[in-house]
């Protein structure tokens, strides 16, 4: 198990329609996340949409990201959340996390 803290920012006038949207993420969308492993997984959002996310994986992030990439599910709720976050024109949000090194953890 990999623990992987991970940063992105969604644009802050619709931090409440985003957030809105994490209460309630479709039934396919977290059965496809546990398929691939994702466990723990947890975001935290500053009142500026600065976001950082927390999740354990079976072995790196990157497999974890290719994993959900094969999913039409995961493609359909990326597209939908794009507008929500500061990216790159065409990107998805997955395309532009930025994953920190771990560098201390204290059980």
């Amino acid at each position: 198990m990999k623990r992987v803290g991970f940063q992105m920012k969604v644009k802050q006038e619709v931090i409440p329609e985003y957030t809105e949207w994490h209460r309630k993420v479709w039934p396919e969308m977290l059965d496809a996340l546990t398929r691939h492993g994702w466990r723990n997984y947890t975001l935290f959002m500053r009142p500026d949409g600065l976001m950082f996310g927390y999740v354990e994986v079976p072995e790196t992030f990157e497999k974890a990201l290719e994993g959900m990439a094969g999913e039409e599910i995961n493609a359909k709720w990326q597209e939908m959340m794009a507008p929500y976050f500061e990216i790159p024109e065409g990107s998805t949000a997955d395309q532009n996390m930025v994953e920190f090194e771990e560098v201390f953890h204290l059980d």
